[in-house]
């Protein structure tokens, strides 16, 4: 028992109430309610604030009613603060977008109100103690998302994707109740905090199986590959549902795996699935990425990258670092949508530049080296200040510098200035100090709450080489392209990937996607 309730544990009843305004007002230009809707959004993220000081004062809590499989319960502790802040920040911003893009719309009142309820949705989600609160907010997040979603639905493209997300959104909440029961039938509890302190004694069958199924889960809500297609099709929908979705919503496949990390960590071949499943997803969608000519679209190949790259660090046991990806995408992912118009028109107001110096072989292989050096003599540094890291970060690390070693391999051209060959070298500096920097901050926000990585064996080390592998070779192409760029190969290959290797349309025929003329 507890003598307080964790603040933010009132925020999605102020939004859900906010939301119930909305429907008496669901027509154009409701009478106050966008500022009403940009009010209670703003209470939230105080409330948010609220908590962490609650937790700094008094330490982690679980309140909780009811018990067995169906018990309600909250948690108040440094993950879950974390995430209210993040998201009653991000929604703020999007709520406060949302009231002049969406001023004079036909059904201007429907959308705050359903964007409130959502957002209400995902605060529950991230202070979940019990299976039974964490399966209620990812149900409810789906409803939310697919109304928004449905804004315009007399567009087929919007149809479409909603049709979609449902399809996979739904099939990943089936799993992951299919998870929970596993996990009561494996330990008699329900409880979050209790099921991590039980898979410190190990995993009988049944819940391996379950955690299996939550890595299936986490998957179906990420958009890994190859099930990514409707992530990539929302753009129909409002840019605030866009930055909503990509700066928050996406990461709550993430946010599972975190939230039950004890559960996923007692699993190698889980972590491992993890490995492999991120390195692919994140490769994939980084590729795609870079043939897209259209600027949302091309945002929504990043956020398929990076929640690639996501799982990667959880499968290496890099939970910290983890969070922190999750809260640094989630912030610059919600500018860059939001952003998005002004940057288009910023760049074609830009003088399009002269000859750029293509870097030749022994130039990119300069550049690598000259990155890796760097890379290693600040792991040392690091190393003796703060200690010695795990295998898997330093592996992460080598990963994050070959994407600076790219752009050092500019400045090493033969035709390439000083000037840029000074700042490229001082990039890949400054890349490798930060990534060692916010990682001391991460550790000492997060990492006593989270379990440590785990010492790598055989099957961890063959992944982490098969991922430095990976990488390398990729950032080596990127690299060396201009010189294969206009092979008639390379041309295929290209148009190939601008449409994701059609595993998109695939998916449209095999759930009867492109049939949309009745609206939903």
């Amino acid at each position: 028992m507890t003598d307080f309730l964790p603040m933010s544990l009132f925020a999605p009843s102020l939004l859900l109430a906010a939301a119930a305004v909305a429907v008496w007002q669901p027509g154009r230009r409701p009478r106050l309610l966008p500022r009403l809707a940009e009010g209670a959004a703003l209470l939230c993220l105080g409330l948010a604030l609220g908590a962490v000081a609650q937790l700094l004062a008094s330490g982690p809590v679980t309140v909780g009613i009811g018990d067995g499989v169906a018990r309600m319960a909250v948690r108040l502790d440094a993950v879950s603060t974390t995430m209210a802040v993040l998201v009653a920040f991000v929604g703020w911003v999007v709520v406060r977008y949302a009231r002049t893009y969406l001023d004079g719309e036909a059904r201007e009142g429907a959308f705050h109100g359903w964007l409130l309820a959502t957002l209400a949705a995902v605060l529950m989600l991230v202070q979940a103690g019990s299976l039974a609160v964490l399966v209620a907010g990812f149900v409810a997040i789906g409803v939310g998302l697919r109304r928004l979603l449905l804004f315009y639905p007399d567009r087929a493209e919007a149809r479409r994707a909603a049709a979609k997300f449902t399809l996979v959104w739904g099939a990943g909440d089936g799993v992951l109740v299919l998870a929970a029961g596993l996990f009561w039938v494996a330990f008699g509890t329900a409880d979050i905090a209790a099921l991590g302190a039980a898979a410190a004694g190990g995993l009988p069958v049944t819940a391996q199986v379950g955690v299996a199924l939550l890595v299936l889960a986490a998957a179906l809500k990420t958009a890994t590959f190859p099930l990514h297609g409707w992530l990539t099709e929302v753009m129909e929908a409002p840019t605030p549902v866009s930055a909503l979705l990509h700066a928050g919503i996406i990461n709550g496949g993430g946010f599972l795996l975190i939230r039950l990390a004890d559960l996923v960590q007692a699993s190698p071949g889980a972590m491992a699935a993890l490995v492999m499943l991120g390195g692919l997803t994140a490769l994939f969608g980084a590729a795609v990425m870079l043939t897209q000519s259209a600027v949302k679209t091309a945002l929504a190949w990043s956020t398929v990258a990076q929640m690639g790259f996501l799982l990667l660090q959880i499968g290496m046991g890099l939970w910290a670092l983890a969070l922190l990806h999750i809260v640094a995408h989630s912030l610059y992912k919600a500018h860059a949508f939001l952003a998005s118009g002004g940057a288009v028109v910023a760049v074609a107001q830009v003088h399009r530049p002269g000859p750029v110096a293509v870097p030749g072989i022994g130039a990119v292989a300069r550049a690598f080296v000259l990155a890796l050096v760097l890379y290693a003599g600040v792991a040392v540094g690091f190393g003796l200040i703060a200690g010695p890291k795990s295998a898997q970060a330093l592996a992460l690390g080598v990963i994050l510098i070959l994407g600076v070693a790219y752009l050092v391999a500019q400045g090493l051209a033969d035709q390439a200035p000083r000037a840029l060959t000074q700042r490229t070298a001082a990039a890949s500096l400054a890349a490798a100090v930060a990534y060692f920097g916010f990682q001391v901050v991460a550790g000492m926000l997060w990492g006593p709450h989270l379990p440590p990585a785990p010492v790598p064996g055989p099957l961890e080390w063959a992944l982490i080489v098969l991922a430095l592998m990976s990488f390398g070779l990729v950032a080596v192409a990127q690299a060396l392209f201009p010189h294969w760029a206009h092979h008639p190969a390379a041309a295929g290959l290209r148009v190939h990937l601008a449409n994701g290797l059609y595993l998109n349309a695939v998916l449209d025929r095999m759930i009867g996607g492109f049939r949309t003329a009745k609206p939903l």
